[in-house]
This record gives C-alpha cells, structure tokens and sequence, in this order.
C-alpha cells in the first residue's frame, strides 16, 4: 500500500468550497434573492458585481468632469447646462495641462446632459432643477482640490495602457504610456532626463504632496530635528510644508538633476532659499548628501522593487549621523478598509509604470531591519487610506 495519503482540507476551505457551489448554483442564487431573510444580502452582491462590471465607467465619469473643471466651476454656486459646455483650448495649470488628456473637447448639450445625470448619479453633483446643477457630496470634496484632480487626469496613461489588460500584463513591465509618463522609472541613465520629460510628472508630484505632508507631519514631530533631508523630493513641496511646521527646521532635497533644479526655484520662489538647499543627484546609484538627522522617503520607496529598495534605505542609513530617524511614509499593503488599494490599484498601476511594488508596515519593518535600522515601527496616520508611516533609526 502507498503510504502517501490526503489529509482532510480544514474546516474554513471546505466552507469556502461549498460556499463558492452554492453562489455558481442558478436555483440557488433564484431561492436567496426571493427569501426575505437573505434578500438584501443577495441585492448587496448584485449591486457589487454591477459596479465592478461598471466600474471604468464610472472612473471615466470622474475623468471627464475634472477636464472640463465641473466641481471648480460649481464651487461658485449653481449653474445652468448651457454655461457648463466647457471651452475649447488647454487647461492653465500646469499640473493639469501635462496630464494626457487634458483638453477639454466640445460637449454637444446632449451629451453634457447625460454626464451630468451620469455624475449625479455618481454623488458628483446633484441637480437644484430641472436646468441647474450643484455640487454634490463627493464633488465637493474636489472643488478647489488641484491635489485630487491632478491624479484623476494623470490616469489618462493608465487607462490607455488598461485598453487590453491581458497584453499589458502578459509581457515585460513598463513599455505603456504610464512608463512613458514617468520617465525615470525605465530610464538607462536617470540623471540625464532632460527638463522637459521631468515636467509632467514633477507638476503632478508638487500638486499632490498636499494630500498627504499633512498627514505625515500631524503624525510625526519634526520639532525635534535640527535637519530633514527629502529623498526623491521632487519640487520640494514637502520639504517646504515641513519648514513651515518647524521654523527652526533646515531642510535638503534630493532628485535628479533636472527635478532639482525645478525644486530650487520653488523653494527660492517660496523664501525659503535661505533655509533649504536642493541637490541634483541620482539618489539610486550616488550617495545622498550628509548632513541631516532627519530623512523622508515620501512615496519613494513603492516606486522601486525589494533589491534597490534595500539598497537606497542602506545608502539612507550611512546618510544618517547614529540615531538619526528615517521616516517612510506611503500606502501601505493590507491598510484596514482599504485591502483592494495594493493589488487591485497599486498592484496593477507599479506593474504598468514598470517598477515597484506596494508593501505592508510589517514588510516596511523587515526592510528597514535588513538595512541596518533599530527600532522600525508602524506609526498611526489620521487618514491610512491616503499613506501610512514607518519609522527607524540608524545605529
């Protein structure tokens, strides 16, 4: 006899087993949507299902409303369909204008009409009258938002890149539009980008670091340091946001040479020139700038696989003076009431941008371990869903 036998599934697979039988049985889904007890239930999940299948309509809804500047033009107060049609000619600013897709074409009456029972619908707006529109719930949350609505315009590289999913992800990562769009990450020789391919995604970096410099500085004391250092900085929208926070705080940024001299005018621009210093560099193969005990991975550390992930926070740590602090602050993988945004959201779009994966706090912790850090630790954000925060210090 053989001694090699099957063990008994556990009792959880053999739930989901009969589970997953029943939901595929017709007469069984027939008998759940007709028996009061489990009726809603069975309306819950047809409504979730809807909305998946749905799901790239509605995001082109939301698209479509920030191109034409619908929540910042209801921001006035309620207006008529005729004054919506949106004009023809280029968005103003910049981190708009650079997104793909951001002029706005001619809308017929028609069809302005069903994007807005559309958008209503959706809580983007809601209707005063027959003839005028208002904001709605989440609309409102948009207007005079140019963080939210950079990202939304943006996405225009991604959805391209989604037409045919199977082909995206069948082969090499990067090669799309999103690639494209954000240069570096493909790039042979980083540091030579000229200005004009850091443009577009430096615009959209600056414009979104107000969601979440808030955050991270309501959860973090950048008091006690006497110098932060912002790696992969971008236009130094943090490291600004940080200054002000602390007006005893000096401050470096570090990016590619063409970022940095972006971030240098915008400092200076802000009065800050004699507080802060940008520095041009490749962070990814040169050795930061000494000096600070403080450094901030903003949304850096996603954007790179394990292996150079690792050897960035290695090159972080021989920044650091013993007992400086290194705060990484980004979406975090398996965030409570957020499990879809990793591999539903992050998973696919770092595969199109083609390098990075999302990470939980505990895989933060184990790299930051793995790199020679003490004391790794998950801190608590206000709003986890736009990033979480993890903390070390070198030794």
């Amino acid at each position: 006899m053989s001694a090699v036998s099957s063990a008994a599934p556990p009792l959880r697979e053999r739930w989901l087993r009969r589970r997953e039988r029943w939901l595929a049985d017709p007469a069984f889904r027939e008998r759940v949507s007709r028996w009061p007890g489990t009726r809603a239930l069975a309306r819950r999940q047809a409504g979730e299902l809807f909305d998946l299948m749905a799901g790239f309509v509605y995001s082109q809804v939301l698209f479509a409303c920030v191109q034409m500047r619908l929540f910042d033009r209801l921001a006035a107060g309620p207006a008529s369909l005729g004054s919506l049609v949106p004009p023809a000619g280029p968005a103003a600013s910049e981190a708009t204008a650079a997104a793909p897709g951001s002029v706005p074409p001619q809308a017929a009456p028609q069809g302005l009409a069903r994007l807005l029972d559309a958008a209503e619908a959706l809580e983007l707006v809601r209707r005063v009258d027959e003839d005028r529109f208002a904001l709605g719930r989440l609309g409102a949350a948009l207007a005079a938002n140019p963080a939210l609505e950079a990202l939304v315009l943006h996405h225009a590289a991604l959805y391209a890149d989604l037409a045919d999913p199977l082909a995206l992800l069948g082969g090499a990562r990067g090669g799309g539009q999103l690639a494209r769009y954000w240069s570096y990450a493909g790039a042979a020789a980083p540091g030579a980008l000229p200005a004009a391919d850091v443009a577009p995604y430096s615009a959209v970096m600056s414009a979104s670091q107000a969601l979440i410099a808030r955050q991270v500085l309501d959860a973090y004391p950048v008091r006690r340091h006497r110098c932060l250092l912002d790696v992969g900085g971008g236009e130094g929208a943090f490291l600004a946001a940080a200054l002000a926070e602390a007006p005893s705080l000096h401050g470096m940024v570090c990016d590619l040479p063409a970022v940095a001299a972006r971030a240098q005018a915008a400092l200076g621009a802000r009065g800050l020139a004699a507080r802060a210093t940008a520095h041009g560099i490749d962070f990814r193969r040169e050795p930061l700038p000494r000096g600070a005990d403080l450094v901030t991975l903003v949304r850096v550390l996603y954007d790179h696989d394990d292996e150079p992930a690792l050897r960035l926070l290695v090159s972080v740590r021989e920044a650091l003076p013993p007992g400086g602090t290194v705060l990484v602050a980004e979406p975090l993988a398996g965030t409570r009431g957020a499990e879809r945004m990793g591999a539903a959201y992050f998973g696919i779009y770092l595969w199109a941008m083609g390098s990075g994966r999302v990470r939980s706090a505990a895989q933060h912790v184990a790299l930051l371990r793995e790199a020679g850090f003490r004391h790794a630790r998950e801190r608590a954000t206000a709003l986890p869903l736009q990033t979480g925060l993890v903390t070390a210090r070198a030794p």
